[in-house]
């Protein structure tokens, strides 16, 4: 008995373990989440509002590279061949199938004379509509068995071999010509890239292939292009394709001769192939409207997000600005030049960095406010176009295949017929295309030095995804510690906090009350599945709507609509409704549900992060807040405070402007103008997310869309 006792004095003697001073710091983080919440939601705005002014200058990252180190060799004579040429193909005055087959002859035989091999690649021109089941995945050239001459392109090909390489690596630029009916525009891009090319078949210093696709843009710019890279790099193994081509294209095996002399040599019939591509050009000439001088638009976005090696878009820029004497631009949200708080803030940061500079010169905060301004909107712009997951020309086909690439669009001064001109544009033109392959044939292996994930605030500046992820990391960051606290609340648990040692020990029935509380987190996933369930049908439903003929867009919209309800109200019948709390024990559980919602939106957000971190950044500006601020009315209602007024009213606007379309419509009466809405709008959106296989549909209808549903539930739940 004594024993028994002393063994009891010994155990109350023990002292309990404390939790380490990281599970403490949780703890305390859990507990104060109200103040963590709205610290590092501020903080995440603010960081994004900073971007531009944290931009740093662009840099060659590659030593290798060496812009400008070496003297163009692009002559006249090169550019008097590229006239002659241009002078060729305009001279056509046929039939549109004729001029088309023409124009290929003449290609063929300019480049045949350069003593480059020459083939057409023949493709299938590709619906838009996609099956749902093929996202993330490229489609596959499958064969129609009905098929028109008229859906058939042809695209020219000439490849030069390296006199230094081995045919491992290669160089691509590709000017996009519509062989059908061509316009002054697409020959001077071909001119240009003609004057490069018969340089290139004379220099010794080439270490890589020049391959040069002339795509046929008839049939689109991108599906062209897309199109010999899928037969590029997937090897075909059967004649059905091409036996199909060419009964349609006259002239498969086209003999190349000069006037009335002997035949030189003939097309190939088979598929070309140079090495491994280290980069590609598109190259295109648009009307000349600009004021000032010859401009240079670069466009680098392709799809979900991906961007080419940075170094590509630095040595384009330098060559451009420092050599030729371009005006270089990249794209930017014009509208919002115009707006007076953005002008505000900027003006205080300029006068923020006056007063740093002035309180110690090294500390280089601010910039003026104007170039804050410029970089907002090509910041923006560059975000957005990013989320958007939807290449923004030619260029976005070499990045499914991991190929560094960009679209150059080069727009005249003015459009003039004066030759001397048109001369000096195509020489400047001519030597910047080869001043970039002459950077890019100096490199030893592929583009790896410089930055991957990076927003643009100027064709000089640029935010690399260690600054902008801090914004985004701030934004998600309260909510694991708002779920944890909401749950805890919900199961009345201390989580710890309390080391009174006159603390009665539980007794079994209290475990058991405990435990039944803390299996109350199923109900709420119930409901969160059911949602999910539901954001899934929705984003299944314009597949099924856009095989229904003659729909407009705003009544497919419309349609799309009333059958998501309709979807919505189906699944409460099979699966039962998660909003109906006709049990008493169910009453008061919205803290449960809001803590599984926010948990959702924070792994969505999370997984999204890896798939394209813009939309990510986007997605958690647009739902944290609301998520955060959700609350039932009726408590807000009862409180009947100010702050519960301030509450009702924020959350409330947040709830309206997160909803997809009303997202859509604002930002593009924003950017565009309220004139420009229209119903039918959101639909073709949706409809070109769709069709281009874009992250960002798929992010809308299983995170963004579910979540909003069960925010806007949690607002008019029964307490």
């Amino acid at each position: 008995m004594a024993q028994t006792e002393t063994g009891k004095e010994t155990a109350r003697e023990i002292p309990k373990m404390k939790p380490r001073p990281i599970v403490l710091l949780g703890i305390f983080l859990i507990s104060h989440c109200f103040l963590v919440s709205v610290v590092c939601c501020t903080a995440g705005v603010l960081a994004l509002l900073l971007l531009p002014v944290l931009a740093k200058n662009t840099y060659i990252s590659e030593n290798a590279l060496m812009p400008g180190s070496a003297s163009s060799m692009l002559s006249n004579h090169d550019i008097s061949e590229a006239n002659r040429l241009a002078k060729d193909l305009s001279g056509l005055n046929l039939g549109l199938e004729d001029t088309g087959i023409e124009s290929r002859r003449i290609l063929a035989r300019y480049l045949s004379d350069l003593g480059a091999e020459v083939s057409y690649h023949k493709f299938l021109s590709q619906q838009n509509h996609l099956h749902p089941l093929h996202f993330f995945s490229s489609p596959d050239g499958l064969m129609r068995e009905n098929f028109s001459c008229s859906s058939y392109g042809v695209n020219t090909v000439g490849i030069i071999r390296a006199p230094r390489g081995d045919g491992k690596e290669a160089i691509v630029f590709v000017t996009p010509y519509n062989f059908g009916k061509s316009d002054l525009s697409e020959t001077l891009s071909l001119s240009i890239a003609y004057s490069v090319f018969s340089l290139l078949t004379q220099v010794t210093w080439l270490a890589k292939d020049i391959i040069w696709l002339i795509a046929d843009s008839q049939y689109g710019e991108y599906d062209s292009v897309a199109a010999w890279l899928r037969d590029y790099h997937t090897p075909s193994f059967t004649g059905l394709v091409s036996s199909n081509v060419d009964a349609c294209v006259v002239g498969n095996n086209l003999e190349i001769s000069n006037d009335n002399s002997v035949v030189q040599g003939k097309i190939s019939d088979g598929f070309r192939r140079a090495g491994t591509m280290a980069a590609a050009l598109v190259l295109k000439v648009t009307d000349g409207n600009e004021q000032w001088d010859d401009t240079l638009g670069i466009y680098a976005e392709a799809s979900n997000g991906q961007m080419p090696n940075l170094d590509l878009i630095n040595i384009v820029n330098y060559l451009a600005v420092h050599r030729q004497g371009l005006r270089v631009k990249v794209q930017k949200f014009w509208s919002l030049l115009d707006l007076k708080w953005l002008e505000f803030l900027g003006k205080t940061f300029e006068l923020l960095g006056k007063l740093a500079r002035s309180l110690n010169p090294d500390w280089k905060f601010g910039i003026p406010a104007s170039d804050y301004i410029e970089g907002t909107a090509t910041l923006a712009s560059s975000l957005y176009f990013q989320a958007l997951g939807i290449p923004t020309g030619p260029h976005g086909a070499f990045r499914d295949f991991q190929v560094d690439a960009i679209t150059l669009e080069i727009s005249p001064k003015v459009s003039s017929s004066s030759k001397a001109k048109l001369n000096e544009f195509v020489l400047r033109g001519g030597r910047l295309i080869e001043g970039v392959i002459r950077s890019v044939n100096n490199l030893l292996e592929k583009f790896h030095q410089s930055f991957f994930l990076y927003l643009l605030t100027s064709p000089s500046k640029f935010v690399s995804v260690g600054v902008y992820m801090i914004a985004f990391a701030l934004l998600v960051a309260p909510l694991p510690l708002v779920a944890a606290s909401l749950y805890a609340d919900a199961n009345k648990l201390d989580f710890g906090m309390k080391f009174d040692k006159s603390t009665p020990v539980a007794t079994a029935s209290s475990e058991r009350d405990i435990t039944f509380r803390s299996w109350k987190w199923l109900s709420a996933a119930k409901e969160v599945f059911v949602i999910h369930m539901w954001g899934v049908v929705v984003l299944l439903l314009p597949y099924l709507i856009s095989q229904i003929p003659d729909l407009s867009p705003t009544a497919s919209f419309v349609s799309w609509v009333l059958l998501s309800m309709l979807s919505l109200l189906i699944l409460y019948l099979i699966l039962g409704s998660p909003f109906s709390h006709s049990h008493a024990s169910l009453k008061g559980d919205w803290a449960m549900l809001k803590s599984a919602t926010i948990s959702a939106v924070f792994i969505g957000l999370l997984l999204m992060s890896v798939v394209n971190f813009a939309t990510a950044e986007i997605g958690a500006l647009l739902m944290v807040p609301l998520c955060l601020m959700a609350q039932p009315l009726k408590l807000d209602i009862r409180a009947a405070s100010l702050r519960s007024f301030f509450r009702v009213s924020c959350t409330l606007i947040l709830g309206f402007i997160a909803f997809p379309p009303v997202a859509f419509f604002t930002s593009k009466a924003v950017f565009e103008g309220p004139d420009s809405i229209n119903l039918g709008d959101f639909w073709n959106w949706m409809e070109s997310l769709r069709a281009w296989n874009s992250a960002t549909y798929v992010y809308i209808g299983m995170v963004h869309l579910p979540c909003w549903m069960l925010c806007i539930h949690i607002l008019f739940h029964s307490c």
